[in-house]
């Protein structure tokens, strides 16, 4: 009979938590952790200014060529906009979590795993299955194991 402690928690946090942290094989190295924290929140930055170009690139582009699409009949379809959609609402909230990670409170924390959240839920419902869960496990794993290094 397990005690009670070692109970897996029914909130999607708390569940996660006990999977990637308390019950994983492998626990990221303290220093690991801290490099990451200190330098995640700048890899973040730089990552989003370098989407920057490409997503108004997209969003130009598909402003430009929407008249001429219509007249020749092609139409983008509406999964196009769902993922156009979904892909600001995770800029904004990699954006929104900047200041937090910065400060080391769990609410930048918090946000960024929202983001991963979508992610994951676009990831499905476009039929990217596999790369989905894959790369969702992987982002979960990091964002868990680092979660210790956030304060209220």
């Amino acid at each position: 009979m397990a005690e009670k402690n070692d109970q897996v928690p029914k909130d999607l946090i708390g569940f996660l938590d006990y999977w990637l942290v308390k019950k994983a094989p492998f626990q990221i190295p303290n220093g690991a952790k801290e490099w990451i924290v200190k330098w995640g929140p700048w890899i973040n930055v730089v990552l989003l200014v370098l989407a920057l170009p490409v997503i108004l690139a997209a969003f130009s582009i598909t402003a430009l060529f929407s008249p001429y699409a219509m007249i020749s009949g092609v139409s983008y379809g509406g999964l196009y906009w769902v993922g156009m959609a979904v892909l600001a609402v995770q800029l904004v909230l990699q954006v929104m979590a900047l200041p937090g990670l910065f400060a080391r409170k769990l609410s930048g924390w918090t946000l960024l795993f929202y983001a991963d959240i979508i992610s994951l839920v676009y990831g499905l419902i476009t039929g990217n299955i596999l790369s989905a869960i894959f790369g969702a496990l992987i982002a979960f794993y990091f964002l868990f194991q680092i979660r210790e290094k956030y304060s209220k």
